[in-house]
Formats: C-alpha cells, sequence, structure tokens
C-alpha cells in the first residue's frame, strides 16, 4: 500500500546543481581552482559542501583547516541564496505531481544533502512548502547517501505526526542519482529514479525510471507498493 513518497530535493524537485556548480567555482576563482561540470557530476554530486571543499583543499594542497573550510562553506551559502532568488528553477511536472499525491492522501518529505537554509529558500520562493510534512538536510544526519539514515529520519518525522505507523515498504523513494537510490534500497522503500542528472542507464537499479515527474500516475507508483 502507498502511504508515502519522499523526495531528494536537487536534481528532483528543482534544477539547481547548476547553480551550486557556478557559487563552488565563484568561490573557488580565489584560488584559481575551477570544477569542470563533468568533473562536478561524477566525482562531487552527493556530497556536502564541507566535504566537497575538504577533497579540493587536499587535492590542490591548500591546507585549509576545519575552520577555513566552514568559511568556505559560508562564503558559497551566501552566493547560492543571491542566485537562487534570482534563478532558481522549479523541474517541469513538479507542482502537478505534489498536488496529484495531496488529493490521493499521500504524505510526502524530503530527504536531501542539502542545507536546510537553500531547501527551503527555494520551497518558499516556489511556493511548495506546505506540501511537506518534513524536511531532512544536511545538518541533521552524521552519514550521507549512500547510507539510508537521511531516509529512515525522513519516515520517522513522518510517523512522529501520524496515527498509524508507515512502514519503509509502504513509501517509494524519488531519486536523480545512483547514490540516492541506494539509499532507500537500504532503507527498504520503493525506488523511482528522475533522468535530470544521469541517464537511464546509470539509474537502472531504480524499479522505475521516468524523464520527469509528469510522467508519473498514482497507479504507477500504488503498483511499486503492492
Amino acid at each position: 500500500m502507498l502511504r508515502a513518497v519522499i523526495f531528494d530535493f536537487d536534481g528532483v524537485i528543482t534544477d539547481s546543481e547548476i547553480l551550486h556548480l557556478r557559487t563552488f567555482n565563484e568561490v573557488l576563482a580565489q584560488y584559481d581552482i575551477e570544477i569542470t561540470t563533468r568533473d562536478y557530476y561524477t566525482q562531487y554530486l552527493g556530497s556536502t559542501d564541507f566535504d566537497c571543499f575538504k577533497v579540493l583543499s587536499d587535492k590542490h594542497g591548500l591546507r585549509l583547516d576545519e575552520r577555513g573550510i566552514e568559511s568556505l562553506v559560508r562564503q558559497k551559502n551566501e552566493a547560492f541564496e543571491q542566485l537562487a532568488k534570482t534563478e532558481g528553477r522549479i523541474i517541469e511536472g513538479v507542482r502537478g505531481f505534489f498536488e496529484l499525491l495531496r488529493d490521493n492522501n499521500v504524505r510526502m518529505a524530503i530527504c536531501s544533502g542539502s542545507l536546510r537554509t537553500e531547501i527551503e529558500l527555494l520551497l518558499d520562493e516556489a511556493g511548495l512548502r506546505h506540501f511537506f510534512e518534513a524536511v531532512v538536510s544536511a545538518e541533521e544526519v552524521k552519514k550521507f547517501k549512500p547510507d539510508p539514515e537521511g531516509f529512515l529520519l525522513a519516515l520517522r518525522k513522518l510517523n512522529e505526526t501520524g496515527h498509524s505507523p508507515i512502514q519503509p515498504a509502504e513509501c517509494v523513494a524519488i531519486e536523480d542519482s545512483h547514490w540516492g537510490l541506494e539509499a532507500a534500497k537500504r532503507a527498504g522503500m520503493h525506488t523511482v529514479a528522475v533522468t535530470n542528472s544521469y541517464d537511464a542507464r546509470q539509474l537502472a537499479s531504480a524499479e522505475k525510471i521516468v524523464g520527469n515527474l509528469g510522467e508519473l500516475g498514482i497507479t504507477d507508483l500504488q503498483q511499486l507498493c503492492e
């Protein structure tokens, strides 16, 4: 039985990965470092901002300590906030899909490796915040995807306000990366992949693959949970 859908954020709800890349490079320009689009999607997508800057610091011999890396994270967050206000974009089909789930009494949550401020900024700008009962962001977990901690926390938050507990097998996780799909499977949830960031071959572990959420019907999700 389908009772809940848990969404990744970047690459599923909002087309903001390119904004993250641009703001990473804006901050890194002070060190004459640039992340290529190819490297971002193959090496850094799915990492936290802190981990990304830490890897780059080690790779390029910057020798930044934790305080220095945290400073870069703050600079990147400030740059992202400004860019998101003018160029943040919700992916086609998303709003209608949320309305479909709401009309069928399917509960919704977000499980993302992004910071809460980034998530809420884009949701508020798009007028989508009210659809979600729970949001799990990078600050709330110790282990990131492909670890299932985030998905299990999102489910626990939903169950804190519900009348009857939702089981993992009654949830569908919607992801755009193989790390996210693995995390959802390890949490015992069903999986749908959208090909916004990677092609279908790289997302083959998903139970269902679509080009965008507008291609999904409520019956598609219910069948996964039967």
